[in-house]
């Protein structure tokens, strides 16, 4: 009989009954965990949506002489924004609405985005995928686990004897690169064939710069003499043969544009004190108020490339800005500082402050902020200040790195006769 089967022990009804009402058990318990669920799941996607109102995506901006394109994961209402500027389209092949930069569609956008907007121009965006490009090269390195701690040992090297923080960091990566392009080989065992090696199979194969490859060697030289103490004839490491380049300068007529273009104030009196001081990027950033001297119309400039202080002179218009910049904004520590009271103004947004400057002066010419510094110099070589006195003013350890400004000024090169004009 089917009732009186057994398995095991147990009765085949007494199987069926037990199943049954464990069935139930997790039906009931099925239920309860998907209403549970469910209302979970609602409060975590209603958290997600509003996260999303209160925090909408950024947008990038990419400026070209002729286009401007607009990335990101932007709304529907941005979206319809962006449709309602004339001749706007969609590009299937880079996704991204393109505008024509013409009339003030790039003040539209920066109305509209506000905040959420960043912007780059064609070529800083080409350069920053170089960058990316060699980061990748770099981190496709395997770092052994050796060198670390031969790197910290060396930083603390370079600490000790008050080398830049600029230094410090390029002669640590360039380095902590080498050494790892040399595995297996141990630091004490890589000779002059190493670096030659390096240098030719994977500074040039990447197409890396002449001083990326000079830091790394003047690095090198002091670790392989400093901290390995080998037999290493450090001085046979070979520079690369020195680039002739000529400073790019702007004309007075083009300084003036980009100055009288920003009109945010604290902006305005950066780029000017860099032109009218010939200042680098990092001299700007550590001006402290305490420094300025308007009764003897001198700026000093302390600490700056390679240890050395000097002064400069500054003009009664210099010192009349200053003034007004220092009543509205009353700085706490530094000349100039960032949204946070007493912190340095950084250098990344001093450079999105350049590049303001160069959008709306429409100058189509890919200006840096040393381009400044060379204008100031070669207008100075223009008016008739002795070379000599310009390298004082510039901090320049040679008179070789100041003669440069003489290939490039107006008035030195105007002076020289055409053959031409004797035919």
């Amino acid at each position: 009989m089917i009732g009186t089967e057994r398995i095991n022990g147990y009765k085949k009804e007494q199987l069926a009954s037990g199943f049954y009402s464990n069935l139930e058990f997790f039906q009931n318990e099925k239920t309860k965990f998907d209403k549970e669920w469910s209302t979970l799941d609602f409060i975590s996607e209603k958290k997600n949506l509003e996260g999303y109102k209160s925090a909408p995506s950024k947008v990038r901006m990419v400026i070209s002489s002729k286009k401007l394109k607009i990335y990101g994961n932007i709304n529907d209402s941005d979206i319809d924004y962006i449709k309602g500027i004339k001749y706007c389209k969609w590009s299937y092949s880079n996704k991204c609405f393109v505008l024509p930069n013409y009339g003030n569609n790039i003040d539209k956008i920066r109305a509209y985005f506000g905040s959420r907007l960043s912007e780059l121009t064609q070529q800083e965006l080409h350069e920053q995928k170089i960058i990316q490009e060699k980061r990748i090269n770099k981190q496709s390195l395997q770092i052994p686990d050796y060198v670390p701690p031969l790197i910290a040992k060396f930083k603390k090297w370079l600490t000790h004897r008050r080398y830049s923080d600029a230094t410090i960091s390029s002669y640590t990566d360039g380095v902590k690169v080498f050494l790892s392009y040399c595995y297996p080989k141990l630091p004490d065992e890589i000779d002059n064939r190493d670096m030659v090696k390096f240098v030719n199979d994977y500074i040039i194969a990447n197409n890396y710069s002449f001083s990326y490859q000079n830091q790394i060697i003047n690095g090198s030289k002091v670790f392989f003499r400093e901290i390995i103490a080998s037999e290493l004839d450090v001085d046979k490491f070979d520079r690369p043969r020195v680039e002739h380049k000529l400073p790019n300068v702007l004309s007075k007529t083009e300084v003036k544009v980009l100055l009288s273009s920003l009109s945010n104030q604290k902006h305005r009196t950066m780029l000017s004190l860099i032109y009218a001081c010939g200042l680098r990027r990092s001299e700007l950033i550590a001006l402290r108020p305490g420094d300025i001297d308007s009764k003897r119309h001198l700026l000093a400039i302390r600490n700056s490339k390679g240890n050395r202080d000097r002064m400069i002179p500054i003009s009664d218009n210099v010192i009349e800005m200053l003034r007004d910049y220092y009543k509205h904004y009353r700085p706490k520590v530094w000349l100039f500082e960032g949204q946070t009271p007493g912190q340095k103004y950084s250098e990344q947004s001093l450079q999105s402050v350049l590049r303001q400057a160069i959008t709306k002066s429409k100058i189509n010419k890919r200006v840096t902020l040393h381009w400044l510094r060379h204008s100031y110099a070669t207008h100075l070589l223009e008016s008739g200040v002795d070379l000599r006195f310009i390298q004082e003013l510039l901090g320049h350890r040679s008179s070789k790195t100041t003669e440069i400004y003489t290939h490039v000024s107006s008035r030195s090169l105007s002076n020289i006769p055409s053959p031409f004009d004797s035919l």
